[in-house]
C-alpha cells in the first residue's frame, strides 16, 4: 500500500527544526499565477523602456516562474538582465495600478497598429472575444487574459529574479523569426526565492548529465545524433544489473522473455492504430521507392512493443488453460522527439522499455492487475524510491485522440479504479492522460528536490485485442476475446537511470554500483596480493578492481571518493601479512567511514550479502 508520510509529532525538540518551505507550482496556486502574470508584464515594460526597439510577443507563466519572448536587434547579456531587474524594482515601487479593460477587436487592432507591434496583431487574430487588455498604470499595456494582482506593490521586489536568456522561434516554427526568451521566477516571499535557488543549485550538483560524464556512464556524440545515448562499459554494467534484477523478479512471477525486431511493416502499426494516432511521433517510413512511399508500403521503427507481442500471442490458437500469458521484453523503441524537447536521459529518441504484455481472461483481469502493482511496489522498494503517488490516467471524453468504444473504456477504467481501491492506495485522476488505446495507472515519483517523474505504469486494454481479433478457447469451447495488460515497472531504462543518478547524487547503493569495491595499495609491492583478492571477488560475482594508477595513497583515496566507489580496501604490508583489508566505506549521502582491518573472507561475504538483499555493506 502506498502510504502518505505522517506529519511529525509536535514536541519541544521539533520547535528547533526550521519549517519546511513550500514551493507550489504555478498551476497549484492562484496567488502565484497572479504574481507571475503581473511580473512578466513588469519585465516586458522594463525591457521596452530600456530597449525601445524591442518588440514583445508572448509572456506566459510556467510552473516555476515565467518568461517573455522579445524581438530585439541586439542579444541580451547577463549585464542587461541585471539592469532590467533593477528597472523592474523601480516599476514595482511606483505602485502602479493593474487595470483590466475590455475592448472590441477593431479597437485592439487600432491601438496595436498605433504602436507598431506586428506580433501582437498575429496574437489578436487567434483571440476569442471578449478581448482584454491589462494596463500598468497609464505607462504600458498588453493583450492578456489575466489573472493579475491589483497593484504592482503586491509584488515583493526581493522575491523575483531574472534567470537566463535563450533562443526561441516565433510560434515554435524554425522558418519564422528567432526571438530572445528571458526566463525569470517570482515568489510570494524572499524565503521562497532563496529555497528555489537552493534547489536549483542542488539540481545542478545532481544533474545526471554532469554526473553521468564524471562517473563515465554514458555519452552523446554529434555524429550519432541527438537523443541517442551511447553506454560506456560502466554504464552498461548499471543497465545490466537493473535488467537482471527485474528479470529475476519477473521469473518468480511467471513471466516469459521474448525478443522482437526494431522495425516492422507500416501495416502492423495501422492495425494497432499507432500510425493513425501516433504518426507524428514516429520516425519517417522507410520505403523502397517513391511509389511504395505514396502507397505507404514500407517499414517503420517501432514506437511501441505491444503489436509485436500480440503477434506472438496470435501465432497459434490459445486455450484458456494457457492464460494468463505474460510476455516480457527489454525492447528498444524509437520516438521522433523534437530537438528542443530532448534532455539527457530523461527525454531521448531511442530508449529501452521494460515492457510486458499480459493476455488474460476477463475473470483474471483484477487479480493479474493487482499482481502487477505488487511487482512495481516491490521494485520501488528495492530501489529505495519511497515518495510516490498513483495517478489514474483516464481519457478525456471530449477528445478524438482515443480509439475504441465507450463501453470498452468504461470497463477498463472501472477495473483500474477497483484495483486501487482494493489496495487502499492514495490516488488522483489525470483526465486526458490515458494512452490512445486504454487507461493507465501511473506511478508519479517525487525526487529529493520534489520534482515529479512518471516511472512505472500499468494499462488495461480492451481495444488492441479487438483490433487484432485476438481469441482464446473458453472452457465451453467457444471463442472469447482476451484482455491485455500493458506494464512497465521502470518505464524506460534511460529515464530510470537518469532519475536514479540524481536521486542518489551518483552515490549508488552497493548492489547497483558499477564498481562495488576497489583495492588501493600503499606501494607496488602489494599489487600482486591486491590482484589476487580482486580475482577472488570477481569469481564471487563482485564487481571489483585494483587501482593501478601508481598515484600515492591519498590521491587514490580522493579518486575513489570522487568516483563514488562504495567499498575501498587499503592494502599495506600488514594487510598482506594478515590476509586482510583496511576498509573505507561510503554510502549515499553519508561521510566516508573507516572500519579498520577486516579479514578478506569477511569483506567478500558482507559484499555478497549486500548484493543479495539489495542492502549496504
Amino acid at each position: 500500500m502506498v502510504q502518505q508520510p505522517m506529519p511529525p509529532e509536535e514536541s519541544s525538540a521539533s520547535q528547533d527544526v526550521p519549517a519546511k518551505i513550500n514551493l507550489p507550482r504555478t498551476s497549484e496556486s492562484e496567488s502565484l499565477k497572479k504574481i507571475r502574470h503581473t511580473a512578466s508584464h513588469v519585465m516586458a515594460m522594463a525591457v521596452q523602456k530600456l530597449f525601445p526597439k524591442a518588440q514583445v510577443t508572448i509572456g506566459p507563466w510556467i510552473e516555476n516562474g515565467f518568461y517573455y519572448d522579445f524581438d530585439n536587434p541586439e542579444p541580451f547579456t547577463e549585464k542587461d538582465l541585471k539592469t532590467i531587474q533593477k528597472e523592474m524594482v523601480k516599476i514595482v515601487n511606483r505602485k502602479l495600478p493593474v487595470i483590466r479593460e475590455e475592448v472590441s477587436r477593431e479597437e485592439a487592432e487600432s491601438r496595436i497598429k498605433a504602436i507598431n507591434e506586428p506580433y501582437k496583431l498575429e496574437i489578436l487574430e487567434d483571440l476569442q472575444e471578449p478581448i482584454t487588455i491589462y494596463h500598468l498604470g497609464d505607462q504600458w499595456w498588453d493583450l492578456c487574459a489575466g489573472p493579475h494582482v491589483e497593484n504592482t506593490s503586491e509584488l515583493n521586489p526581493k522575491a523575483f529574479e531574472l534567470e537566463s536568456v535563450a533562443g526561441a522561434y516565433w510560434r515554435g516554427d524554425e522558418t519564422k523569426a528567432q526571438l530572445q526568451r528571458i526566463y525569470a521566477t517570482a515568489w510570494e516571499s524572499p524565503e521562497q526565492l532563496a529555497e528555489y535557488k537552493r534547489r536549483k543549485e542542488e539540481a545542478l550538483r545532481r544533474d545526471h548529465r554532469k554526473l553521468g560524464k564524471e562517473l563515465g556512464l554514458f555519452i552523446f556524440a554529434d555524429q550519432v545524433g541527438p537523443g541517442l545515448p551511447l553506454w560506456t562499459p560502466k554504464g552498461t554494467v548499471l543497465r545490466s544489473v537493473l535488467e537482471d534484477f527485474l528479470k529475476q523478479e519477473q521469473l518468480k512471477r511467471g513471466y516469459q522473455q521474448v525478443v522482437t525486431p526494431h522495425i516492422a511493416r507500416v501495416d502492423l502499426f495501422k492495425t494497432s492504430g499507432h500510425w493513425q494516432k501516433y504518426k507524428e511521433d514516429m520516425f519517417p517510413m522507410m520505403a523502397e521507392d517513391e511509389q511504395a512511399a505514396a502507397m505507404e508500403q514500407g517499414f517503420a521503427l517501432k514506437p511501441m512493443n505491444c503489436p509485436f507481442h500480440i503477434q506472438i500471442y496470435k501465432s497459434q490458437l490459445r486455450s484458456y488453460r494457457e492464460l494468463p500469458m505474460r510476455l516480457a521484453e527489454f525492447g528498444t523503441v524509437y520516438r521522433y522527439e523534437q530537438s528542443g524537447e530532448l534532455g539527457g536521459l530523461t527525454r531521448v529518441r531511442g530508449f529501452t522499455v521494460d515492457d510486458s504484455h499480459l493476455f488474460v481472461t476477463p475473470e483474471q483481469l483484477e487479480s493479474e492487475f493487482l499482481n502487477v502493482v505488487d511487482l512495481i511496489l516491490s521494485v520501488f522498494k528495492s530501489l529505495q524510491l519511497k515518495n510516490f503517488k498513483a495517478r489514474l490516467s483516464f481519457r478525456d471524453p471530449n477528445s478524438d485522440k482515443y480509439i475504441g468504444s465507450d463501453e470498452a473504456w468504461e470497463k477498463a477504467q472501472g477495473a483500474i479504479r477497483r484495483a486501487v481501491e482494493t489496495l487502499g492506495m492514495n490516488y488522483f485522476e489525470g483526465i486526458g492522460e490515458a494512452a490512445f488505446y486504454g487507461p493507465k495507472l501511473d506511478f508519479i515519483f517525487s525526487d529529493a528536490l520534489e520534482r515529479e517523474w512518471q516511472l512505472g505504469t500499468v494499462q488495461v486494454d480492451y481495444n488492441l485485442p479487438e483490433r487484432f481479433d485476438l481469441e482464446y478457447v473458453a472452457p465451453d469451447g467457444s471463442r472469447q476475446r482476451p484482455v491485455m495488460i500493458h506494464r512497465a515497472p521502470f518505464g524506460s531504462l534511460e529515464r530510470l537511470i537518469g532519475i536514479l543518478i540524481e536521486e542518489y547524487a551518483g552515490d549508488f547503493p552497493l548492489w547497483l554500483a558499477p564498481v562495488q569495491a576497489r583495492l588501493l595499495t600503499v606501494s607496488d609491492d602489494q599489487l600482486p596480493f591486491a590482484q589476487e583478492v580482486v580475482n577472488q571477488m570477481l569469481r564471487c560475482g563482485i564487481r571489483a578492481e585494483v587501482d593501478t594508477s601508481g598515484e600515492h595513497l591519498k590521491k587514490q583515496i580522493r579518486n575513489g571518493e570522487k568516483e563514488k566507489i562504495p567499498v575501498m580496501g587499503v592494502v599495506g604490508a600488514k594487510e598482506v601479512e594478515a590476509n586482510s583489508l583496511s576498509i573505507r566505506l561510503r554510502a549515499s549521502g553519508k561521510p566516508t567511514q573507516e572500519l579498520g582491518a577486516m579479514p578478506v573472507s569477511e569483506v567478500i561475504e558482507r559484499i555478497k550479502d549486500a548484493k543479495l538483499n539489495y542492502g549496504s555493506f
